[in-house]
């Protein structure tokens, strides 16, 4: 049940005394090592004798993406390159990924955290684990393969893309938890119904996450494979999947205080709210020595409960996600921006700056449409030039963005057309 009781059990008083410790650590090391929080600390008027214990934590100053943006690809580093293991990356508003990098150290820490979200869903080390999130930049592999082997799992790292494959190495070899997106475990339920070998598989445990789900999608998945689903929270920025995850209660996602610290503010005026407030999700690291963060504004929506859970745990739990604060859309464990969209788009001879984006989910699978205004003299009657024009437009934002989207050319004038700031995105899904 516990990968660490002593931690994950800590009365919030003993915890508040390691936040402390190690938020003061923290801040020394970014003022010493990193310009950008000298200076956002400098403007603010503080240094690092002012941060005594974690009731200061409101004192210090916000990081949000576009300081990441500017950072890149390295500006945030707060250990020397010699120290550096790994790094990660995940896409932002422009065509700069946002990137971490990784020390040692921070490996062990992410391995432990992910391991404390494995052992709370119910494995231990005599499951096997496949995980078929995709590896590389994406922290998702190699994030829930590193849990995995903490947790002393036999670790199957069969990635994501190749369904059938998954599917033998299910039933070969006899796996009893699989860490993936929700959509695509649907996908290999549907796949392995079709073919009529549900009743061969061993599963019991699966870890979802990378995209927004619904408590009904939980109970489907649950009812067609017979297994128990638990979902996994992260960012690339903060470390990558095991930031937190639920337990049996399904009563909100765990939080790793030790690591992570949480808080929830008013995105219009960044004022920290009282417990229970619903408002943007900021998380400082206080055990991360590669790119350690203050203050990370996360644009998720929702609030913490810090009683104890049933299930024994005193860290904190984020409640269900509202929504975001910004316009970044997640499809199939992507994140998008309308922008990324746009500046796709603006590569192409007879593009407009006109464009709607479509989101949906058909069969509990995420279909994204992208209307686009071309410009008159492009626009043909020509069904041919039309479909050729169309291939060349999905191709270029299957490169831009990962993701191939659905396209639909239409003449001038034919989308709405704003003076103020247009809408250009619709997302039927019900996701929160």
């Amino acid at each position: 049940m516990y990968f660490n009781e002593k931690m994950e059990t800590l009365p919030r008083e003993e915890l508040k005394k390691v936040q402390s410790e190690r938020l003061v650590e923290t801040v020394k090391l970014v003022y010493d090592k990193v310009p950008l929080y000298r200076k956002k600390m400098e403007e603010k008027g503080l240094t690092p004798d002012d941060i005594k214990s974690i009731d200061d934590l409101s004192k210090l100053p916000f990081t949000t993406y576009m300081d990441l943006r500017d950072a890149y690809p390295f500006g945030l580093a707060a250990a020397p390159k010699s120290e550096w293991v790994r790094m990660h990356a995940s896409s932002g508003t422009t065509g700069k990924p946002k990137i971490a990098v990784y020390t040692k150290e921070d490996i062990d820490v992410w391995s432990e955290s992910v391991a404390r979200c494995l052992a709370m869903a119910g494995l231990t080390k005599d499951d096997t684990l496949l995980v078929a999130y995709g590896y590389g930049l994406f922290t998702g592999g190699l994030g829930a393969h590193y849990g995995g082997e903490a947790l002393g799992c036999f670790v199957i790292p069969v990635s994501s893309g190749n369904t059938q494959k998954t599917i033998d190495m299910l039933i070969d070899c006899q796996v009893t938890a699989i860490a993936c997106t929700p959509s695509y475990l649907l996908h290999l339920a549907e796949a392995m119904e079709q073919q009529g070998v549900l009743d061969k598989i061993c599963l019991k445990y699966a870890i979802n996450g990378a995209e927004p789900w619904t408590d009904e999608m939980r109970a489907r998945l649950e009812s067609k494979l017979n297994i128990k689903c638990y979902d996994i929270y992260g960012l690339t920025e903060i470390t990558g999947p095991g930031v937190a995850n639920d337990c049996e209660a399904h009563a909100g996602l765990h939080i790793w205080e030790d690591f992570f610290v949480p808080e929830i503010i008013d995105p219009q005026t960044g004022e920290v709210l009282p417990e229970g407030a619903e408002g943007e999700l900021v998380i400082t690291t206080i055990k991360k020595t590669g790119q350690p963060l203050l203050r990370y504004r996360t644009k998720d929506l929702t609030s913490l409960q810090y009683e104890k859970c049933s299930c024994g745990r005193t860290c904190a739990r984020i409640q269900r996600f509202k929504g975001r604060s910004d316009d970044m859309l997640i499809i199939k464990g992507v994140n998008v921006f309308p922008s990324q969209v746009e500046a796709a788009l603006l590569t192409i001879d007879g593009m407009t700056p006109n464009y709607f984006i479509t989101v949906d989910r058909v069969h509990d699978q995420d279909v994204v449409e992208v209307a686009v205004e071309l410009e008159e003299q492009f626009f043909s009657d020509e069904i041919a030039d039309l479909e050729k024009l169309t291939a060349t437009v999905k191709q270029v934002l299957k490169t831009a963005i990962g993701l191939n989207f659905k396209v639909k050319l239409v003449q001038p004038n034919t989308l709405e057309h704003s003076m103020g700031k247009t809408n250009h995105v619709l997302d039927k899904r019900k996701l929160y």
